[in-house]
């Protein structure tokens, strides 16, 4: 997994013709770190893969999709099957459309056990997390929330954030980020 995603960053920066120095500048990522993800020498985590999207400008969800969305809308049927077990220690699956310039992203969100990595990050626009299973642990500011099955927030992605599996069961949750109007 890790080498597939290695692989996936760097077609895209190479597509839009970035640097890594260019994208070490966005994302406050060191140029060897990011190299060494592009080769799939290095883990990444959810902190990081969010600074990488946003840098070059795509859902972190881009990096998991099978295959990208033929139509314009997407009906997405719930999925009774668990996910793989594979590293990094989260799963992204979008549930979004394919359409152009869209004003939010939803995702569904798994977090394996015991995921405690990484600091709280910053992101453009707004985020609303809805928790469907298990204790999410939601690291808001200076503030420490644990988020229960049908427990929700909205808040401002400019806000210091990340979130954390601390059980030894996996948490699944809605998350949809919703980018400021261009």
């Amino acid at each position: 997994m890790e080498s597939n995603l290695g692989k996936l960053i760097k077609a895209l920066r190479v597509g839009k013709k970035m640097t890594l120095k260019q994208i070490s500048e966005k994302t406050e990522l060191s140029i060897s770190f990011l190299s060494q993800v592009e080769r799939g020498k290095s883990s990444i985590t959810l902190e990081s893969l969010k600074k990488i999207s946003e840098a070059l400008d795509v859902s972190p969800s881009y990096f998991f999709s099978e295959e990208p969305a033929a139509a314009k809308t997407r009906l997405h049927r719930g999925s009774r099957v668990s996910p793989r077990k594979q590293e990094p220690p989260f799963v992204f699956e979008d549930l979004s459309g394919d359409l152009a310039n869209p004003l939010m992203e939803p995702i569904l969100v798994t977090l394996l056990p015991h995921d405690e990595k990484g600091t709280p990050f910053v992101h453009k626009g707004q985020e609303f997390v809805y928790v469907l299973e298990g204790v999410l642990t939601l690291l808001l500011g200076d503030e420490e929330i644990d988020l229960y099955p049908g427990d929700s927030i909205h808040m401002e992605s400019s806000t210091p954030h990340n979130w954390f599996n601390r059980t030894s069961e996996q948490v699944r949750f809605l998350c949809v980020n919703c980018l400021p109007k261009a």
